[in-house]
């Protein structure tokens, strides 16, 4: 259940009860535990008009979602059931199916609209099922898809001289798919016979003139072009004429529905499963199972509030969860990485180190890949402080596992030596001679022990001044010695201890100096990453306004080509003020990558604590400023 999810059935995701909606805390726990990325396909259209009959042939089942079989609307809100993706690995199906649009007992029919906005925010597919045929009735039916503007905002604060919004509403909404149930005519145009789609763009084309009620016709039709570039139209006939059979669908078997019907279902189901996309908001943010749970409660905690859905503060908040979950994937990522690859006590601090510095790679780039729109980079350096604390704590239990590993190997070698002086063996003329070969051959043996680790010279250190007291007492003691070479053999054991000191200043120098060597490294590891990932997003930005502009530029042809010139240069406008901000990101990215990458570095300095003035000076030639 970690990283996907299948319900046993439709769950109630949105409850619609004396006209207010809220959020199912059930169904909030079964998206919380589906970590997979979602395909969310929702359907909406007017009530007893066959919807769940079609989610259900989704699902891969007849029956699920309830099918009414009388003129009362059986679903209420928004119901929701989660399958594995059948061609999408690790992907879960999401499939959303709204109430009926127009229900004469509803109280309030703002409810309709808001139901319809949040299914195609929620979506990335988006099914309106409608019966007969595409004709004025039907589009003046699709009235809600004119008032999404009213509804939903793009910016949090919105900058004065209101932009359209078509570009920016775009990268937030799905594609667009019409389902005609219960159609009897024949697809042909002027004599000729036309596809699905063709019939879709032609019942789109704007109706010539400039009365009220031509404009308010047109209303919808133009809203679908402008907000779904991508349409597809399905028509199917009745799914029997068995008036018995059609009661009670969700207990007929396949075979028992006209062959038309299973055949234009078949081609239905084929084109969702293939052309259904990942779940994305603004295009390249991919949101999982629990991403979708955040984004419903986003939007429907707004409407509660009498607020407008803002499409920018829905990413932010869906932001600040998927963040903290990147840096929590992250870091156990190199936790258990560093566990894996690391056999304590490594040779030499530069060993782990390397080590460190490949783990910390891996983990920043996939904190890169699942983590978004971290403005203030305060998750990136939470990521940071939180590796370069594992970090330290590696450091130590590699330190204490050379100490207790050298410790050991020591009390073996210098196991004759210690039974010499308790048997007195050293207690006698020429004794000190005796006890210093056994010092010697303890030492010579100790450095012979492979992978003792970064304590090594530490601990031996420690062992000789333990045996201080003991080899001047034996020196004292010594009678085959006179006084002047007693003398100088105390001064040769106090510079040799003193040239072990030095060593060991030396060996910790060097290891500061590699630890502040991995700490420049990772800084530039991070920075270096943030950089490639602001260009791969500034790439996703630019293909999508190029993708907005081929769009745009397509329908200001269709406007020439029917006619509507006025509508056509005002289309243009907007393609020139878009191919004009294309040029401006364009010319001016290199001064602001670089304005930003400085401002950001000196954010990630401060995971460094007191350190990151040494780091500064040898990161000078990345060129930042701080």
């Amino acid at each position: 259940m970690a990283s996907g999810s299948t319900t046993t059935g439709p769950i109630c995701l949105v409850e619609n009860q004396e006209n207010q909606l809220t959020v199912n805390t059930k169904a909030l726990e079964i998206l919380n535990k589906i970590s997979q990325p979602v395909v969310v396909v929702a359907i909406a259209g007017l009530y007893r008009t066959g919807k769940s009959f079609l989610m259900n042939l989704l699902a891969g089942q007849n029956h699920g979602f309830p099918l009414g079989s009388t003129v009362q609307s059986e679903t209420k809100g928004i119901w929701m059931w989660c399958v594995p993706h059948p061609s999408k690995q690790n992907h879960t199906l999401v499939l959303l199916d709204t109430e009926g649009l127009g229900d004469v007992e509803k109280g309030d029919p703002k409810n309709d609209t808001w139901i319809f906005a949040l299914a195609v925010l929620l979506s990335s597919m988006f099914v309106y099922n409608s019966l007969g045929t595409i004709n004025h009735q039907a589009l003046e039916q699709l009235h809600y898809v004119t008032e999404l503007t009213k509804l939903i905002k793009t910016k949090s604060s919105p900058s004065s001289g209101e932009e359209d919004d078509s570009a920016k509403f775009v990268s937030f909404f799905p594609d667009f798919v019409w389902a005609v149930r219960d159609f009897s005519l024949e697809l042909k145009l002027e004599g000729s016979t036309i596809t699905e789609d063709k019939y879709l763009e032609h019942a789109l084309k704007l109706i010539p003139g400039k009365n009220p009620q031509i404009e308010k016709s047109n209303l919808p039709r133009e809203c679908i072009r402008k907000f779904f570039p991508r349409r597809k139209c399905f028509v199917f006939d009745r799914p029997t004429n068995d008036k018995e059979l059609l009661h009670h669908l969700e207990k007929v078997s396949e075979n028992q529905l006209d062959l038309n019907f299973q055949q234009q279902s078949k081609n239905f189901r084929k084109y969702i499963f293939t052309h259904a996309e990942t779940k994305t908001i603004q295009r390249n943010i991919t949101v999982t199972g629990n991403g979708l749970g955040t984004l419903a409660k986003a939007y429907v905690g707004a409407i509660n509030s009498g607020a407008v859905p803002c499409l920018e503060n829905a990413v932010t908040t869906l932001a600040q969860i998927e963040n903290s979950a990147a840096v929590q994937k992250a870091a156990e990522h190199y936790s258990q990485q560093m566990a894996q690859r690391v056999s304590f006590p490594t040779d030499t601090l530069q060993e782990l180190l390397d080590v460190h510095m490949a783990c910390e790679k891996e983990a920043i780039a996939i904190f890169m890949e699942n983590s978004f729109k971290d403005d203030k980079w305060e998750f990136q350096k939470k990521l940071m402080e939180t590796i370069e604390k594992k970090k330290d704590d590696f450091l130590l239990q590699n330190e204490e596992a050379s100490v207790k590993y050298c410790q050991d190997q020591l009390k073996k070698l210098s196991e004759p030596l210690i039974e010499g002086i308790m048997r007195g063996n050293f207690s006698q003329p020429g004794g000190y001679t005796l006890y210093s070969e056994e010092i010697d051959k303890v030492e010579k043996s100790y450095n012979l022990v492979p992978r003792k680790g970064v304590k090594a010279n530490e601990v031996f250190q420690t062992f000789l001044q333990s045996q201080a007291a003991t080899k001047e007492s034996i020196l004292q003691a010594d009678k085959a010695l006179t006084a002047g070479e007693k003398a100088l053999a105390a001064e040769h054991a106090k510079n040799l201890e003193a040239e072990k000191e030095k060593e060991l200043l030396r060996q910790k120098q060097k290891e500061q100096e590699e630890k502040l060597e991995a700490q420049e490294k990772s800084f530039k590891e991070n920075i270096t990453q943030l950089k490639e990932k602001m260009e791969r997003e500034r790439e996703n930005i630019l293909r999508e306004q190029e993708r907005v502009l081929e769009h745009k530029l397509k329908m200001q042809a269709e406007l020439l080509n029917e006619g509507f010139e006025k509508k056509s240069k005002e289309m243009m406008k907007e393609i020139n003020q878009l191919k004009e901000e294309v040029e401006e990101n364009k010319n001016s990215w290199s001064s602001i990558l670089k304005e930003i990458v400085s401002v950001a570095g000196g954010v990630l300095l401060g995971a460094l604590g007191g350190k990151a003035g040494k780091i500064i000076a040898g990161v000078k030639k990345l060129g930042l400023r701080f």
